[in-house]
Protein backbone atom coordinates (compact mmCIF):
# COMPACT_ATOMS: atom_id res chain seq x y z
CA UNK A 1 0.00 0.00 0.00
CA UNK A 2 2.79 2.47 0.53
CA UNK A 3 4.24 1.80 -2.38
CA UNK A 4 1.21 2.42 -4.38
CA UNK A 5 0.43 5.68 -2.58
CA UNK A 6 4.50 7.08 -3.33
CA UNK A 7 4.37 5.57 -7.21
CA UNK A 8 0.79 7.22 -7.52
CA UNK A 9 1.94 10.37 -5.87
CA UNK A 10 4.64 11.04 -7.72
CA UNK A 11 2.94 10.09 -10.84
CA UNK A 12 0.61 13.05 -10.04
CA UNK A 13 4.38 15.46 -9.37
CA UNK A 14 3.90 15.47 -5.63
CA UNK A 15 7.03 15.64 -3.62
CA UNK A 16 6.44 12.46 -1.01
CA UNK A 17 8.91 11.97 2.59
CA UNK A 18 7.46 8.09 3.61
CA UNK A 19 9.30 6.78 6.66
CA UNK A 20 9.23 3.50 8.25
CA UNK A 21 10.99 4.33 11.29
CA UNK A 22 10.78 1.16 13.16
CA UNK A 23 11.34 -2.40 11.40
CA UNK A 24 11.62 -5.59 12.74
CA UNK A 25 13.62 -8.85 11.49
CA UNK A 26 16.13 -6.84 9.72
CA UNK A 27 18.68 -9.36 7.86
CA UNK A 28 16.13 -11.75 7.38
CA UNK A 29 15.71 -11.14 3.80
CA UNK A 30 17.72 -9.24 0.93
CA UNK A 31 17.63 -5.45 1.73
CA UNK A 32 14.83 -4.95 -1.70
CA UNK A 33 12.58 -7.08 -0.12
CA UNK A 34 12.16 -5.45 3.16
CA UNK A 35 9.68 -2.56 3.64
CA UNK A 36 12.29 -0.34 3.55
CA UNK A 37 13.65 -1.39 0.92
CA UNK A 38 10.30 -1.13 -1.08
CA UNK A 39 9.78 2.60 0.07
CA UNK A 40 13.36 3.35 -0.55
CA UNK A 41 12.63 2.02 -3.96
CA UNK A 42 9.45 3.67 -4.41
CA UNK A 43 10.47 7.21 -4.21
CA UNK A 44 13.51 6.45 -6.38
CA UNK A 45 16.27 6.57 -4.04
CA UNK A 46 19.20 4.17 -3.79
CA UNK A 47 19.26 1.44 -0.64
CA UNK A 48 22.38 2.38 0.28
CA UNK A 49 23.27 2.91 4.44
CA UNK A 50 22.77 6.77 4.45
CA UNK A 51 19.32 6.37 2.64
CA UNK A 52 17.89 3.34 4.65
CA UNK A 53 19.17 5.02 8.27
CA UNK A 54 17.41 8.17 6.91
CA UNK A 55 13.76 6.56 6.83
CA UNK A 56 14.42 3.34 9.36
CA UNK A 57 16.74 4.45 12.21
CA UNK A 58 15.38 1.83 14.54
CA UNK A 59 16.05 -1.55 13.15
CA UNK A 60 16.00 -4.65 14.91
CA UNK A 61 17.38 -7.99 13.73
CA UNK A 62 14.75 -10.32 15.58
CA UNK A 63 10.91 -10.37 13.89
CA UNK A 64 9.39 -9.49 17.18
CA UNK A 65 7.60 -6.53 18.56
CA UNK A 66 9.76 -3.65 19.01
CA UNK A 67 10.35 -4.10 22.93
CA UNK A 68 11.51 -7.18 22.78
CA UNK A 69 12.99 -7.18 19.73
CA UNK A 70 15.56 -3.68 20.68
CA UNK A 71 15.69 -5.63 24.77
CA UNK A 72 17.14 -8.58 23.25
CA UNK A 73 19.85 -6.30 21.63
CA UNK A 74 20.12 -4.18 24.82
CA UNK A 75 18.85 -1.43 22.94
CA UNK A 76 15.21 0.55 23.63
CA UNK A 77 12.90 2.56 21.13
CA UNK A 78 13.44 6.42 22.58
CA UNK A 79 9.52 7.36 22.71
CA UNK A 80 10.43 10.81 23.01
CA UNK A 81 13.04 10.88 19.82
CA UNK A 82 11.07 8.57 17.58
CA UNK A 83 8.08 11.79 17.86
CA UNK A 84 10.77 14.07 16.81
CA UNK A 85 11.91 12.01 14.21
CA UNK A 86 8.79 11.65 12.36
CA UNK A 87 7.69 15.55 13.59
CA UNK A 88 11.20 17.76 13.08
CA UNK A 89 11.88 16.28 9.51
CA UNK A 90 13.99 19.26 8.31
CA UNK A 91 12.21 19.08 4.36
CA UNK A 92 9.65 20.77 1.68
CA UNK A 93 7.64 17.23 1.13
CA UNK A 94 4.06 17.70 -0.16
CA UNK A 95 2.97 14.50 2.02
CA UNK A 96 4.43 12.55 4.44
CA UNK A 97 3.66 8.61 4.97
CA UNK A 98 4.56 7.08 8.00
CA UNK A 99 4.04 3.27 7.98
CA UNK A 100 3.73 1.92 11.19
CA UNK A 101 4.63 -1.35 12.25
CA UNK A 102 2.81 -4.87 13.39
CA UNK A 103 -1.08 -3.34 14.93
CA UNK A 104 -2.39 -0.48 16.35
CA UNK A 105 -1.78 -1.66 20.37
CA UNK A 106 1.90 -3.52 19.31
CA UNK A 107 4.93 -2.24 21.85
CA UNK A 108 7.17 -0.01 21.36
CA UNK A 109 8.64 0.32 24.71
CA UNK A 110 7.61 -0.72 28.65
CA UNK A 111 4.92 1.91 28.22
CA UNK A 112 3.84 3.37 24.63
CA UNK A 113 2.25 1.14 21.57
CA UNK A 114 1.98 2.59 18.63
CA UNK A 115 -1.28 4.03 19.52
CA UNK A 116 0.13 6.53 21.47
CA UNK A 117 2.80 7.25 18.56
CA UNK A 118 -0.38 8.31 16.37
CA UNK A 119 -1.91 9.80 18.86
CA UNK A 120 1.09 12.21 19.65
CA UNK A 121 1.72 12.65 16.00
CA UNK A 122 -2.09 13.75 15.87
CA UNK A 123 -2.13 12.42 12.25
CA UNK A 124 -4.81 10.25 10.49
CA UNK A 125 -4.46 6.79 10.13
CA UNK A 126 -5.05 4.45 7.50
CA UNK A 127 -5.88 0.79 8.44
CA UNK A 128 -4.15 -2.02 6.37
CA UNK A 129 -6.24 -5.04 7.05
CA UNK A 130 -6.39 -8.95 5.98
CA UNK A 131 -9.02 -10.99 4.44
CA UNK A 132 -8.82 -13.77 6.44
CA UNK A 133 -10.80 -15.93 8.45
CA UNK A 134 -11.01 -13.57 11.86
CA UNK A 135 -10.29 -10.25 10.04
CA UNK A 136 -13.91 -8.72 10.82
CA UNK A 137 -13.07 -9.12 14.50
CA UNK A 138 -9.63 -7.95 14.18
CA UNK A 139 -9.97 -4.95 12.22
CA UNK A 140 -13.68 -3.46 13.92
CA UNK A 141 -12.07 -3.58 16.87
CA UNK A 142 -8.62 -1.56 15.61
CA UNK A 143 -11.04 0.49 14.19
CA UNK A 144 -12.89 1.40 17.65
CA UNK A 145 -9.56 1.51 19.52
CA UNK A 146 -8.72 4.36 17.16
CA UNK A 147 -11.80 6.05 17.39
CA UNK A 148 -12.21 6.07 20.95
CA UNK A 149 -8.44 7.43 21.24
CA UNK A 150 -9.00 10.41 19.25
CA UNK A 151 -7.50 9.16 16.37
CA UNK A 152 -8.73 9.62 12.96
CA UNK A 153 -9.62 6.79 10.64
CA UNK A 154 -8.83 8.14 7.17
CA UNK A 155 -9.30 4.80 5.27
CA UNK A 156 -9.65 0.92 5.46
CA UNK A 157 -7.59 -1.13 3.06
CA UNK A 158 -8.32 -4.85 2.61
CA UNK A 159 -5.31 -5.99 0.93
CA UNK A 160 -6.11 -9.70 -0.11
CA UNK A 161 -4.61 -12.60 2.08
CA UNK A 162 -3.47 -15.76 0.25
CA UNK A 163 -5.99 -17.68 1.57
CA UNK A 164 -9.74 -16.20 2.41
CA UNK A 165 -12.69 -17.92 3.66
CA UNK A 166 -14.98 -15.27 1.25
CA UNK A 167 -14.03 -12.77 -1.53
CA UNK A 168 -12.51 -10.07 0.36
CA UNK A 169 -15.39 -7.35 -1.88
CA UNK A 170 -17.42 -9.38 0.43
CA UNK A 171 -15.24 -8.60 3.97
CA UNK A 172 -15.43 -4.89 2.59
CA UNK A 173 -18.60 -4.71 2.73
CA UNK A 174 -19.29 -6.39 6.12
CA UNK A 175 -16.87 -3.73 7.83
CA UNK A 176 -18.09 -1.02 5.58
CA UNK A 177 -21.75 -1.21 7.52
CA UNK A 178 -19.70 -1.03 10.96
CA UNK A 179 -17.65 1.65 10.04
CA UNK A 180 -19.80 4.44 8.86
CA UNK A 181 -18.09 7.20 6.53
CA UNK A 182 -15.44 4.84 6.01
CA UNK A 183 -15.90 2.90 2.53
CA UNK A 184 -12.99 -0.08 2.77
CA UNK A 185 -11.30 -0.62 -0.43
CA UNK A 186 -9.97 -4.18 -1.79
CA UNK A 187 -6.49 -4.02 -2.69
CA UNK A 188 -6.66 -7.78 -4.81
CA UNK A 189 -3.80 -10.11 -5.39
CA UNK A 190 -1.94 -10.15 -7.43
CA UNK A 191 -1.56 -6.85 -9.32
CA UNK A 192 -1.46 -6.29 -12.59
CA UNK A 193 0.27 -2.45 -13.76
CA UNK A 194 -3.24 -1.62 -14.98
CA UNK A 195 -4.74 -2.55 -11.32
CA UNK A 196 -2.09 -1.39 -9.65
CA UNK A 197 -2.32 2.16 -10.97
CA UNK A 198 -6.13 2.08 -10.59
CA UNK A 199 -5.91 0.93 -6.97
CA UNK A 200 -3.39 3.26 -6.18
CA UNK A 201 -5.58 6.76 -7.68
CA UNK A 202 -8.28 5.09 -5.43
CA UNK A 203 -6.71 5.10 -2.54
CA UNK A 204 -5.03 8.82 -2.95
CA UNK A 205 -8.35 9.86 -3.43
CA UNK A 206 -9.62 8.18 -0.71
CA UNK A 207 -7.47 10.02 1.50
CA UNK A 208 -8.13 13.48 0.01
CA UNK A 209 -4.16 13.43 -1.01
Amino acid sequence: VMRLLIEGLRAKGRTIDALKPIISGWGEEPVEETDTGIILTAMGRPLDDTNIADISPWRFADALSPDMAARREGRAVDFDALIAFCRDRPNDADVQLIEGVGGVLVPLDDRHTVLDWLAALECPAVLVVGSYLGTISHTLTAAHVLRDSGVPLAAVIVSESEEEPVPSAETAATLARFLPGVAPHVLPRPLDAGTRRARSDDFIDALGL
